[in-house]
């Protein structure tokens, strides 16, 4: 069943004129696929995490930036938008060439340049170094989905969910630990500690990385770069399945956002009034919900993608009713926590499990789309929430983030019967 898909998709790929990427090693039918060990499964899952922890580190170092550098704090607020808008940029200029380059090589060569970002931010001797090295690790964190689309590309078809789930919770873990991880090492050794040791990680990691990657080898079709940027759009308005997740995206990283963006404000004011060490715990509750969710990718292999989504939502939606009794009781932030990381992981692994068997040789592009609503709602999830705070506190924010987690099950609900989706 899965192979008979796959040959539709790259027939309708072909009818559709998207630029063509022939994958001799991992699509041809008649290759042998060995199943991904849990070891290199789970080295890939190290790998995103450590990436895209680095656009997150800088989150709690605000402070000892802005004195070191002699900066505003409306200006070194900026370090994270710089960030963030690279990222962006990163998933649609950097992402694509998965699919027209050697990805093995890609990943290898993206984390080399981002040791030497990491080393220029750990020994930034001025604001203009500081910004630009975020600046490039921001664009080159982007590595984390070419990552992804590489494991679900080289992963058999019965076990892509797996390994997609696995990965992917990778990601989340990352973002979520970052903050902890950055706070004890400032303590420990400085702010410059935090990028330098990443930066040593890293160098193992491209070590690790490029002793156990499949090299697949690719007969590439030359097509022009802009016509490959050309063709995410494309993809975008051929495919249903694709816009409706990619949608989906935007709305449950929108309410992860408000949670996580605004956290500190109630848990560091009175009467809870805790500190900065005892606020980064709470990453690690996110990360149970995060593990849980992992093996979402499996049911979307049996065919229980759209049943998972739904769970999911609902949970998404519930989550903020313990959530919003935040400054009553820590129990049900932590209860309401765990669910929401735990629906938000479920839907995202799902979404991309469904994606990615759509399109054998656009996978890359297709997550690189996909991503860029994640950002948009990233972004979106972390200025309503802030503004909403200072307008109505934190049940406000909860009345917002329930809002938007109830659209998200509405639009699931429209969406999941019509054809493609």
């Amino acid at each position: 069943m899965e192979d008979m898909t796959e040959e539709k998709a790259v027939h309708n790929e072909t009818k559709a004129h998207v630029p063509q990427v022939t994958v001799t090693s991992t699509e041809s039918g008649s290759v042998d696929r060995t199943p991904l060990t849990r070891y290199v499964t789970l080295l890939f899952a190290v790998a995103c995490g450590m990436s895209v922890a680095n656009i997150y580190f800088a989150q709690p170092l605000l402070d000892e930036l802005s004195n070191e550098f002699n900066m505003d704090y409306s200006i070194i607020g900026i370090l994270i938008t710089v960030t963030q808008v690279f990222y962006a940029l990163g998933l649609l200029l950097l992402v694509p060439l998965g699919d027209l380059l050697n990805q093995r090589r890609l990943i290898i060569a993206q984390m080399a340049i981002s040791i030497m970002a990491l080393v220029i931010v750990g020994t930034a001797s001025s604001g203009t170094m500081l910004f630009a090295g975020l600046a490039l690790v921001g664009l080159l964190a982007v590595v984390t989905q070419t990552i992804v689309a590489f494991a679900a590309t080289t992963a058999a078809p019965a076990e892509r969910g797996r390994v997609v789930g696995m990965v992917t919770s990778g990601v989340v873990i990352g973002i979520l630990l970052a903050r902890t991880i950055s706070g004890i090492l400032k303590d420990l050794a400085g702010w410059r500690s935090v990028y330098l040791v990443s930066a040593a990680l890293m160098l193992l990691m491209v070590y690790a990385l490029y002793k156990v990657m499949p090299d697949g080898e690719r007969k590439v079709k030359t097509v022009p770069y802009s016509q490959l940027l050309k063709s995410v759009l494309m993809l975008f308005l051929q495919e249903r399945l694709l816009r409706i997740r990619a949608v989906l995206a935007m709305l449950i990283f929108t309410a992860f956002s408000m949670l996580w963006t605004p956290l500190v404000l109630p848990l560091s004011s009175p009467p809870l009034s805790l500190s900065h060490s005892a606020i980064g715990a709470f990453g690690l509750v996110g990360v149970v919900g995060a593990l849980a969710a992992a093996k979402a990718g499996k049911l979307a292999d049996r065919g229980y993608g759209q049943r998972t989504t739904g769970i999911a939502l609902f949970l998404l939606l519930l989550s903020w009713l313990p959530i919003s009794y935040t400054e009553q009781s820590l129990f049900a932030l932590v209860i309401g926590i765990v669910l929401l990381d735990l629906a938000v992981q479920a839907v995202h692994v799902t979404n991309q499990s469904m994606i990615f068997a759509l399109r054998p040789q656009a996978r890359s592009r297709m997550v690189a789309g996909y991503m860029i609503f994640y950002s948009i709602g990233s972004a979106a999830g972390s200025i309503a929430s802030t503004y909403i705070y200072g307008q109505y506190g934190w049940h406000g924010v909860c009345v917002l983030g329930a809002s938007v987690s109830a659209f998200a099950l509405i639009f699931w609900v429209i969406t999941k019967g019509g054809k493609g989706a």
